[in-house]
C-alpha cells in the first residue's frame, strides 16, 4: 500500500503531468484562462451575449421561412412562357367567339354583308342565337323637326316666316352642356315620334290619340316660335307649318357602301292656332 500511494503520488502529485502549472493546468490553454475557460469564448464571461450555444460553437438566429411559391410562378422559366401562350390564346378565342355571337344577332351592317358567311359558319348550328328584343335596329336616319309660323304684326300686316330648325337649336342647347335637361333632349323628339306612329303617310290620324298627337306638338312648336322666333315674339301666330327633314347617316369610307345625302322632307299641312295658344297660353 505504501509502495501504490508514492507511486500514486509519483504520477498526480502536484508535480506530476497533471499539475496545476503543467500544460493542462489552470494556467494552460484549458485551464481558467484557456479557449474554454471561464475567461475564454465559450465561458460565462466571453459567449453569454452571442446567443444561443451548441456543443460550444455559437449558432446564428434563423428568421422564418420563405412562402413556397404556387401557381405559374413555381413553373420553371419555359413552362411560365408556354402556360402564358395558353392564357392568351383562350382569350384572343373568347373575343373572337364573342364578337362573331354579337355580329350574328346584330342588324344587317357592313361587316356581316361583307363576312356573313364566315360568321355563319362559326356560329351555326352550335351557338345560335336570337336576341332580337334586346338588339333593336338602331337609327341609322337624322331627323330633324323644322317649323315656320304665320305671323299677325302690330301694324295689321301678316308676315310668314322662314323655317326655322327646332332640332338644330337642341343640339346646340346640348353640346357643351355637362348636365342636359331631359325636355331639351326628348321633348320634341318624342313629340314628332308620338305624332308619326299616330299618324299615316297621308297625315291622317290613326285611332283616337291622332289628335292628341297633333295638339302635343302644335303647342310645343308654337311655345318654341314665341321663344327663339325673332319675328314671332313681335306679333301674334296665327297659324304654323311644320315639316320633318330626314338625311341619312353616311357609311365609314372604308365600307364603300353608297347611300343618298339628299334630304327628304314630310311636310305637314298648316294648322290654325287656338286663341289660347295665339295668345301665349301655352308658352
Amino acid at each position: 500500500m505504501d509502495a501504490y500511494d508514492e507511486d500514486s503520488d509519483a504520477r498526480h502529485g502536484p508535480d506530476g503531468p497533471h499539475a496545476p502549472d503543467g500544460p493542462h493546468g489552470s494556467d494552460g490553454p484549458h485551464g481558467s484562462d484557456g479557449p474554454h475557460g471561464s475567461g475564454g469564448p465559450s465561458g460565462s464571461g466571453g459567449a453569454s451575449g452571442a446567443g444561443p450555444v451548441r456543443a460550444g460553437v455559437p449558432v446564428e438566429p434563423v428568421g422564418p421561412a420563405p412562402a413556397p411559391r404556387s401557381g405559374v410562378a413555381a413553373l420553371s422559366p419555359r413552362y411560365q412562357v408556354g402556360a402564358a401562350l395558353a392564357v392568351a390564346l383562350v382569350a384572343v378565342t373568347a373575343c373572337v367567339h364573342l364578337g362573331m355571337v354579337f355580329l350574328s344577332i346584330a342588324p344587317a351592317n357592313t361587316v356581316t354583308k361583307q363576312h356573313g358567311k364566315a360568321i355563319e359558319e362559326w356560329v351555326y348550328p352550335e351557338f345560335e342565337q336570337n336576341w332580337k328584343l334586346f338588339a333593336p335596329n338602331p337609327l341609322q336616319q337624322n331627323i330633324a323637326v323644322q317649323v315656320r309660323a304665320d305671323v299677325l304684326m302690330p301694324n295689321g300686316t301678316t308676315t310668314t316666316t322662314g323655317w326655322n330648325d327646332l332640332s338644330v337649336q337642341d343640339g346646340k342647347a346640348i353640346d357643351g352642356s355637362l348636365l342636359p335637361s331631359h325636355t331639351v333632349q326628348n321633348e320634341l323628339r318624342r313629340a314628332w315620334d308620338f305624332f308619326a306612329t299616330t299618324h299615316g303617310a297621308d297625315n291622317r290620324p290613326i285611332g283616337i290619340r291622332g289628335s292628341l298627337s297633333e295638339q302635343y306638338l302644335r303647342r310645343i312648336v308654337v311655345r318654341r316660335m314665341y321663344e327663339q322666333d325673332a319675328t314671332s315674339k313681335k306679333g301674334t301666330i296665327q297659324r304654323v307649318e311644320v315639316r320633318s327633314s330626314t338625311t341619312n347617316v353616311p357609311p365609314p369610307q372604308w365600307s364603300g357602301e353608297k347611300v343618298s345625302d339628299t334630304p327628304v322632307y314630310r311636310v305637314l299641312p298648316w294648322w290654325t292656332v287656338t286663341t289660347d295658344e295665339a295668345n301665349g297660353g301655352v308658352r
